[in-house]
Order: structure tokens, then C-alpha cells, then sequence
């Protein structure tokens, strides 16, 4: 078989494409297919599809293909020109490639499968592109992605942030909690990070939303206030959320009761604080025994830890009406404890107690955003951080979005 034979079969070629001929250049390990197309043929308009004659052709373009035994290969040709009496002169579309990309879809496909797999920096070694290329690649399967996917409605919804860098930098992401799939991303974590998804949608897809599940941030509930009809009945504070902050409250009781012990010259709560932490199955076995120890005595970090496990219960009440009664009673034994932290913490709760219990009536929580909050955490620290936040973005639809990345002309789903 003749080099032109076996290069337009790899390349795949139809007609009224050709391969001309095959350069090989050792020295520089790499291999120069040139193509060319019949005589006489007519071509479509890339905006109607009207076939017409070739008007005249573009100055030679190349494009990077896969390696053919460790040699980089490159498909060059002249793509024709016509001129449309609606759209004026517009090149031809070709089927080995996108418009404006200087890759072959096949290269394409490879290297989105690279890169979904390893980071920018390990990818661009693989394919043997520079960064700008690798990124360019990741950008434009986001963009197609995006362009492609279609207008539904998103019945369960969680919103959270994620920092982008050390310091108070944040982008706001809204999640499918169905799909597990990023439908946004916005810079901070203000009012109007959120709105600006809102504001994306239709009516019709906000009234669709059956519960949107947030922690207990003010600037993201007066978006939902402002934005989705109904609000009352389809928020959701979220679990996580709500356990996090009491938990907070008994890390306080016990840094208080800490200094006080180690005043008196006691070392009781010496470097226990995860113990106090962790939810109580989960406490690795190794400390087991001395945290039973800790939490059966009279301390007031054991208190607090009891009121913090026994709220943990809430959620696993049957209806909304036990989880009230048990509320109650959890209220007034937090109110009681005469801890300072836990009563504050109690009172927290019971300022977003109808958030909180609304849960009942969806079942819905972020735990879901918190495993795409992990998974975008890997990619952060696989790419050792990013410092452009609009790169942070694209790699978060591209790991997360759920979205159709590889060219049209080489699907694959």
C-alpha cells in the first residue's frame, strides 16, 4: 500500500479529499501529509448548506494529528473559499477538523482524554503540545460543551462555594444534585454570584425547582428569595451545614475548658480535639477506648459533644412532626447546658429552624456537591493550584459539568 493510500485511511479521508503526498523528516521527527481535493466539485455554504462553486482557497493551513509510530504528524491543505449571495465569501467546513482549530479531531478526542485524566502540566507532555495548546484544547471542549448542551429543568439544586486560592477567594457553584453535575459557576460568594444563574434560566425552569439546598450564608438565601418563586416551601439548610457550625460551638467549650485544665496543670484535653469532632461511628478505633473514657465523665467538652450527637439524630426522624417534638426537646436541653457556645449555636438553629426542617419534605441534602467539591479539590491540587480564575472555571465544567466535550465531528458520549 502507498504511503498517500495508507495516510488517507488513517486519516480518513473521503472524498473529494486526497491524500498528495507524504513528507517524512527524520531529523525533526516528523511526518507533513499533504491533501488535496478533486477538480470541479461543488461545496456547501458553512451557514445554509448551499452547494456552490469554489469562489478560491484559503492560504495553507495545518493541523496536528496523532503520532504516527512516535512521529508527530501533520495534515496540511488549502480549504476552498465560496461565496454565498446571503453570507458573503466563508470557507468550507472540512470533515477532519473544527472550524478555527489547528488540531484534527481525532487529536482532539485523544487529548480531552488525556487531560480529563491526568493535569494540564502531565498532559501537555503526553501529547507533546505546549501549555497554551493544552488549556486552548480544554477551553474549547468547554465552550462546545456549553454551546451544545440543552435548556431543562433542574428539579433538585445545592449551592456552595469553593475557594480558589488561599485567602478569602471564592467562586460560587450551582450543582445538579441529580446528576451530580456543575450548571454554574460564578466569581465570589456574594447575592449576586448566584443571581447571575438565576438570571440565566427561564421561568419556567426556576418554577421547575422542587428544592434548592444551601448553607446558611445571607447573601445566597437573598438570592433565592429574590429569584425563585415559592422559596419558603423548596429551601433547604443544608445538613452539613447546620452540623458544621455546631460543631464549631463545641471546639470553643473545649479550647475554654483546655486552658482552665492546663492552668490547674491538667493535660485531659491534650491534643483530643478531632476526638471531639468526629461523629461518633467514625471515630477511628485506635482512640476509641480513651475517648469513652473523656466523653462518660464530667466534662463540660463531654456535654457539649452529647447535645452535638444527640442533633445528629434530627435528620433520621421519620416525619417533620417527630422532628419538631424532638427539636423541642433538644432546645431546651441546649438552652439548659448552661454552655455559652452551645446555646448560641442552639439559637442559630433555631433562627433557620424552618430551612432546616423543610428537609422532610425533600429529603435533599449537598452531600452530593460535596463529593464534586472533593473531586474539583483533586484537580486543584493536581494542577498545584490556579492562579487565573477563569482557568479554575474551565476546569471545573470540564472534570464536572457533565458535558459533551468531544467535537461534533468525532463524537463521543
Amino acid at each position: 500500500m502507498e504511503d498517500t493510500e495508507l495516510y488517507r485511511r488513517l486519516l480518513g479521508l473521503e472524498a473529494p479529499w486526497a491524500v498528495e503526498r507524504v513528507a517524512l523528516e527524520l531529523k525533526e521527527q516528523r511526518v507533513d501529509v499533504h491533501a488535496v481535493h478533486q477538480e470541479g466539485v461543488q461545496w456547501a455554504c458553512p451557514e445554509c448548506g448551499t452547494l456552490l462553486p469554489i469562489y478560491d482557497h484559503s492560504e495553507e493551513r495545518s493541523w496536528r494529528h496523532l503520532d504516527s509510530m512516535q512521529f508527530k504528524t501533520f495534515l496540511h491543505a488549502r480549504v476552498p473559499r465560496v461565496q454565498c449571495a446571503e453570507h458573503g465569501v466563508k470557507q468550507v467546513r472540512v470533515a477532519w477538523s473544527e472550524a478555527r482549530s489547528r488540531f484534527t479531531a481525532m487529536f482532539e478526542q485523544f487529548a480531552i482524554d488525556v487531560l480529563l485524566r491526568t493535569d494540564v502540566s502531565g498532559a501537555r507532555k503526553i501529547l507533546r503540545i505546549s501549555w497554551d495548546e493544552a488549556w486552548h484544547i480544554q477551553e474549547r471542549a468547554v465552550a462546545r460543551g456549553l454551546a451544545a448542551k440543552k435548556s431543562r429543568i433542574h428539579p433538585h439544586l445545592g449551592v456552595d462555594e469553593k475557594s480558589f486560592r488561599k485567602g478569602h477567594n471564592y467562586v460560587t457553584l450551582v450543582c445538579d444534585l441529580d446528576e451530580g453535575t456543575v450548571e454554574h459557576v460564578a466569581r465570589e460568594r456574594t447575592t449576586e454570584s448566584l443571581e447571575s444563574y438565576f438570571r440565566g434560566v427561564s421561568q419556567e425552569q426556576l418554577v421547575g425547582i422542587q428544592a434548592i439546598t444551601v448553607d446558611m450564608w445571607d447573601a445566597f438565601i437573598k438570592a433565592i428569595r429574590l429569584h425563585v418563586p415559592e422559596w419558603q416551601k423548596k429551601l433547604v439548610y443544608d445538613r452539613y451545614h447546620v452540623m458544621k457550625n455546631v460543631n464549631h460551638a463545641v471546639d470553643l467549650v473545649r479550647r475554654k475548658e483546655h486552658r482552665q485544665l492546663v492552668a490547674e496543670g491538667d493535660e485531659t484535653l491534650a491534643r483530643t480535639r478531632y476526638w471531639w469532632l468526629y461523629a461518633k461511628e467514625n471515630l477511628p478505633a485506635i482512640h476509641r477506648k480513651p475517648f469513652r473514657e473523656l466523653r462518660d465523665s464530667t466534662l463540660r467538652t463531654a456535654r457539649a459533644w452529647a447535645l452535638k450527637e444527640s442533633l445528629r439524630e434530627l435528620w433520621g426522624c421519620k416525619t417533620r412532626g417527630i422532628a419538631e417534638r424532638f427539636w423541642k426537646r433538644w432546645f431546651a436541653w441546649a438552652a439548659r447546658s448552661q454552655l455559652k457556645p452551645m446555646i448560641y449555636a442552639a439559637r442559630t438553629v433555631k433562627a433557620h429552624l424552618e430551612g432546616i426542617l423543610t428537609y422532610f419534605a425533600h429529603r435533599k441534602t449537598n452531600a452530593v456537591l460535596e463529593g464534586v467539591n472533593s473531586k474539583i479539590q483533586t484537580v486543584k491540587k493536581r494542577a498545584y493550584g490556579f492562579r487565573n480564575i477563569d482557568n479554575f472555571k474551565t476546569a471545573i465544567f470540564f472534570h464536572c459539568g457533565g458535558l459533551q466535550l468531544y467535537p461534533a465531528t468525532h463524537g463521543k458520549v
